[in-house]
């Protein structure tokens, strides 16, 4: 950006502010692709880690690296003793989104990257890796110590990171539908160009800070209810209908009082969310599989209304709602399973930033008092 030029438009909307080969939002027939892929496609064809390997690595796996890789995952599980007993600390009402913030950055205080040369970074794919694999352990160990008195073996022998959360969470393996499901949601939450978070993660980068404050700054980021926690508000308010009826009722009351409705909208899709459609059809079949009769009617209710009196659709976060909460997933953690899906993405645009860098200094509009002198304080 040339030095002095005005923004036009408020929070940087709309301003191109860097290049990037992982992703592209709203610009194809698709609305969503990575590295060149439908997410459309790879959520019908791929698991999550293929798609995280895509994703860090360049390229989809061939069997033999997807094997590799989900075996060298496999045995990034534990955590260590002191970061356990930082969890242990941590007390069952705090917000678990800052639980995984403060996880993240004692991991990197017990397993440092190696920055010892400027602008070269030997370790940085080993603690990706790492923090990819560990960080479903985090919440988890978290979670059922502070709620349950429970301290879970992080180790399961399950083949998927989707499948891995749901065990340690719920205390047994899950079905195949939940794990096809958590696969799915993890690979639609995976990566999404310059969202608030991801350039947070290479504003830091461009330091040549190291890796582990990056995401911990994009996961502070994800924190804000502007940018993560949509499915967790929706969840809020669809838990409260009874049926679709009532459901239709109060949303025309909150639209008539102007309230804030989450789950609706977005800053760059125009006429929809691609991964809505996905997450939709998913939502229904475990709606079906364990006999709801009202959230997802409830769900599908809204979704009509808000596009009936205000042209708003459903963006990804809305039928994540539904989903999660017939597998079971507590609602607080809805947000903290973006951040193990995120991750790739962060990590993604870290390395790529690493890779070209300069750092990012933006300059601002003034818009405070002309220059002045400083009156003696006895005169004031």
């Amino acid at each position: 950006m040339a030095e002095g030029k005005k923004l036009s438009g408020a929070g940087l909307r709309g301003q191109v502010a860097g290049k990037t080969a992982l992703s592209t939002v709203g610009v194809s027939g698709s609305g969503l692709t990575y590295r060149g892929y439908d997410v459309k496609d790879l959520a019908e064809n791929c698991q999550f880690e293929e798609v995280a390997h895509l994703i860090l690595k360049g390229h989809l796996p061939t069997q033999a690296e997807l094997d590799a890789y989900k075996s060298k995952l496999k045995g990034l599980r534990s955590l260590p003793q002191p970061l356990k007993e930082v969890l242990e600390r941590i007390p069952a009402d705090a917000h678990p989104m800052d639980v995984i913030r403060t996880g993240c950055s004692m991991l990197g205080n017990l397993e440092q990257e190696d920055t010892t040369v400027m602008g070269e970074f030997p370790t940085q794919e080993a603690c990706i890796d790492r923090m990819l694999a560990c960080f479903p352990s985090i919440i988890c160990y978290w979670y059922r110590f502070s709620h349950d008195g429970v301290k879970i073996d992080e180790n399961t022998d399950d083949d998927s990171i989707g499948a891995h959360f749901l065990h340690m969470l719920r205390g047994e393996k899950p079905n195949e539908l939940h794990e096809r499901v958590m696969n799915v949601s993890l690979i639609l939450y995976a990566e999404h160009e310059f969202n608030a978070s991801t350039f947070t993660a290479r504003v830091c980068a461009s330091t040549l800070s190291d890796i582990h404050s990056c995401i911990t700054g994009a996961i502070g980021t994800l924190r804000g209810p502007l940018h993560g926690g949509a499915n967790e508000a929706a969840m809020d308010m669809i838990e409260k209908f009874t049926d679709a009826e009532h459901a239709e009722k109060e949303m025309m009351g909150m639209l008539e009082r102007k309230e804030k409705i989450m789950g609706f909208g977005h800053a760059i899709y125009s006429e929809s969310d691609p991964r809505n459609a996905i997450i939709k059809q998913w939502s229904e079949k475990l709606a079906a599989d364990v006999g709801d009769t009202v959230l997802y009617p409830v769900s599908v209710r809204c979704e009509e209304v808000m596009w009936r009196e205000k042209k708003l659709f459903c963006n990804a976060d809305f039928f994540h709602a539904s989903a999660y909460h017939f597998m079971g997933i507590p609602t607080k953690l809805f947000t903290p399973i973006f951040v193990m899906s995120r991750l790739t993405g962060w990590a993604g645009h870290v390395m790529e930033q690493r890779a070209d860098n300069r750092i990012i200094r933006p300059s601002a509009e003034y818009t405070g008092e002309e220059l002045r002198k400083v009156t003696p304080i006895a005169e004031r």
